[in-house]
C-alpha cells in the first residue's frame, strides 16, 4: 500500500515538472505575442554616411521603438541617379518591406521610378513622387530657404558680386533654393553669378580670382552641403582668401561645416531638424508597411537661417546637437 503511495507521489511530481517545463520553454500554455519586425532600407545620394550623424540618430531612435531592421545604404559615386534606382529594385527584391529614398537627382527619380513597379512603400526625403507606391515626402520648402539665402547676402554692399556655387542644378534641390535666392535679389542691383563646381579645383580658382588685384570681394552662396564645405575648407586653409571673401552662405548642419561656422568662415547658414526628419521618415514607413493613411502626404519641415552669433541658442544647440 505504501509503495503505491509512493509511486502516485513520483508520478505526479513528474507531471508536474514536466507542466511547468512546458509553461517556461513553449508557448503550448502561456502564448507570447511575437513582435513583427519590419525591414527598412533607407538609400542616400551620396558616397559616404559620415554627413547624416544627426539623420541617423532620429532614425535609430524610431527604429528602435517601431520595431524596425534598419539598412542604411550608400553609393559607389555620389549623385549617381542610375545605380540608386538599381539599388531600390535590389533592396526591394531582398526582402525590404519599405524604402527611404533621399534622390540624387528628383526629375530623373522621379521619371525612372514611375516605370517601375515597386513591391514595397517608399518615402522620399524631399519631393513625393506620383508613383502610387510613393506614399509620403519629406522636406523643408527649398525656395523658401533660397529666400532666407538671399536675403542673408544684402547685408554685403550691392556692388560686390554674389557668385552662387553647385555640383549642379540638377541634383538634389539646388535648382529650388536657385530660383529663390533669384526672386529676391534679381529685382536688386545685387549681381549674381552661376558658378557649376566640377571639382574642389574650379571652386580654389573661384576664390583665388577675387585675390588678384583690383579684384576687391565677392559673397559666396552654396546650393548644396557639399559645395559649402568645400568653400569653407579652401578658405580655411588660406591666410588671404578670408579677407576677399565678404561672406560665405550656405545650407547645411554637418558638424564639419558648424564648427566653420563657430570659427567665422561661415557667415550664415539655413539649417533644419535632421533628427526629426529621420524619425518622421521611419515613423511613416512603418505607416505604410501597415496601410494606415493611403493618402499621399507631403511634410514640410520648417527651415531656420542662423549665424555665429546664435549658434549656441538652446533651440537650436538642441537641433544642431542631439544626444542619443
Amino acid at each position: 500500500m505504501e509503495i503505491g503511495k509512493n509511486k502516485w507521489f513520483f508520478l505526479s511530481f513528474a507531471a508536474v515538472l514536466v507542466l511547468l517545463y512546458l509553461m517556461s520553454s513553449t508557448d503550448l500554455i502561456i502564448h507570447e505575442k511575437k513582435v513583427e519586425v519590419y525591414p527598412v532600407s533607407v538609400i542616400v545620394s551620396e558616397s559616404t554616411d559620415e554627413d547624416y550623424e544627426k539623420l541617423r540618430k532620429g532614425m535609430d531612435r524610431a527604429a528602435e521603438e517601431f520595431h524596425v531592421d534598419l539598412s542604411f545604404i550608400t553609393l559607389y559615386e555620389a549623385n549617381d541617379q542610375e545605380q540608386q534606382t538599381s539599388l531600390v529594385a535590389r533592396e526591394i527584391a531582398d526582402g525590404a518591406r519599405a524604402v527611404i529614398l533621399m534622390p540624387a537627382n528628383p526629375r530623373e527619380a522621379g521619371i525612372q521610378l514611375d516605370d517601375m513597379i515597386l513591391n514595397s512603400p517608399m518615402v522620399v526625403l524631399g519631393e513625393v513622387f506620383p508613383n502610387e507606391q510613393v506614399t509620403a515626402g519629406i522636406a523643408i520648402d527649398y525656395a523658401e530657404a533660397g529666400k532666407l539665402l538671399g536675403q542673408a547676402v544684402m547685408e554685403n554692399p550691392p556692388d560686390i558680386p554674389v557668385y552662387l556655387i553647385s555640383e549642379g542644378l540638377e541634383y538634389g534641390y539646388a535648382q529650388e533654393i536657385y530660383d529663390g535666392i533669384r526672386s529676391v535679389l534679381e529685382e536688386t542691383d545685387y549681381q549674381m553669378n552661376l558658378r557649376v563646381l566640377e571639382s574642389a579645383d574650379d571652386c580654389r580658382r573661384l576664390i583665388e580670382s577675387t585675390v588678384y588685384p583690383e579684384s576687391g570681394c565677392a559673397a559666396m552662396i552654396a546650393l548644396d552641403e557639399k559645395s559649402l564645405e568645400t568653400a569653407a575648407g579652401i578658405i580655411r586653409d588660406s591666410s588671404v582668401y578670408g579677407e576677399h571673401i565678404a561672406g560665405l552662405y550656405g545650407i547645411g548642419g554637418t558638424t564639419r561645416v558648424l564648427n566653420d561656422m563657430d570659427q567665422g568662415i561661415i557667415r550664415g547658414m539655413v539649417v533644419h531638424n535632421w533628427f526629426d526628419e529621420g524619425y518622421l521618415s521611419i515613423e511613416k514607413a512603418v505607416e505604410a508597411i501597415q496601410g494606415v493613411g493611403g493618402i499621399k502626404e507631403q511634410i514640410t519641415m520648417d527651415a531656420y537661417y542662423i549665424t555665429k552669433e546664435n549658434l549656441r541658442d538652446e533651440a537650436y544647440e538642441k537641433m544642431l546637437y542631439p544626444i542619443d
